[in-house]
């Protein structure tokens, strides 16, 4: 029996003998099955061709990546407090050298996860270091594999600690997720997935319903999103990529750029 890997996405299936027909992640509209058709791999088979990267972003604040990129090549952030390390969404590889590191910085003590393009092997991360994973309920129906460890939560934010609060944002999935922290320095940070996407020049912020296939959201889901982060200070915002980093003025960056998404949907620039 064989833990099977989606190359696509790198959401993580139950054992089976056989590769899954298709990736329900893959096959929704906000991704995408490739047009060479879906294709699997293993655990192991993946951890004998990459690795994991690691990239301190600030003080308390490591990246993690593989390398070279696989799937959709997000990073995961784990967040080092004083009551405890968090990791911030998922990657399909946990290798001996990323449990070794971690176990030395203390451990987890949580993982939360945005939304289900990033739950991969979410699992394997909880079962490795006892740990149980944040996911809102309104996302339920994509876990494509069980685990003991799955905590589903409701409403608009569950609090963690007293630094770290999870915040509902909604637009791309409907349990679309992010992560308040205070920070080291008490200014707040943003952690966004790809629920508020930061665009290249790292001075905006975009919303979507898929990114793949370029769909848009309404005006009022975009809305319903800065809505919902708009009670959160924060000036510093890391998105779901290599490279999303906000430094300043986050959360006047999100309030202006749902607008001016809101004011190009609604009609010709004047």
């Amino acid at each position: 029996m064989t833990i099977f890997l989606c190359r696509a996405c790198g959401t993580s299936f139950d054992e089976a003998d056989e590769a899954p027909e298709i990736c329900p992640i893959c096959s929704d509209e906000r991704q995408y099955v490739p047009a060479s058709g879906q294709a699997w791999t293993t655990p192991e088979k993946l951890a004998g061709t990459h690795r994991n990267a690691w990239l301190q972003l600030e003080p308390g604040l490591m990246a993690i990546q593989t390398v070279p990129a696989f799937a959709i090549n997000q990073r995961a952030l784990l967040l080092r407090t004083p009551l405890g390390n968090v990791l911030w969404d998922c990657i399909a590889l946990i290798d001996d050298a990323t449990k070794t590191i971690i176990d030395a910085l203390g451990g987890l003590t949580a993982i939360a996860i945005s939304h289900p393009h990033y739950y991969t092997a979410m699992q394997d991360w909880a079962a490795a270091f006892d740990a149980p994973i944040y996911l809102h309920a309104a996302d339920r129906e994509w876990i494509c594999r069980p685990s003991d460890d799955i905590r589903l939560w409701e409403d608009d934010a569950l609090v963690l600690s007293s630094a770290i609060t999870l915040v509902r944002g909604g637009g791309h999935f409907a349990g679309g997720t992010m992560l308040h922290w205070s920070g080291g320095d008490g200014k707040g940070v943003l952690f966004a997935g790809d629920i508020v996407q930061v665009t290249p020049g790292a001075d905006h912020v975009s919303f979507m319903w898929s990114y793949p296939n370029m769909l848009p959201l309404s005006a009022a889901e975009v809305a319903d999103v800065a809505e919902r982060l708009a009670p959160w200070p924060f000036e510093r915002i890391y998105g779901a990529f290599s490279h999303q980093n906000v430094r300043q003025g986050g959360q006047e960056i999100v309030a202006r750029s749902a607008q001016r998404y809101i004011d190009r949907l609604s009609g010709p620039a004047q």
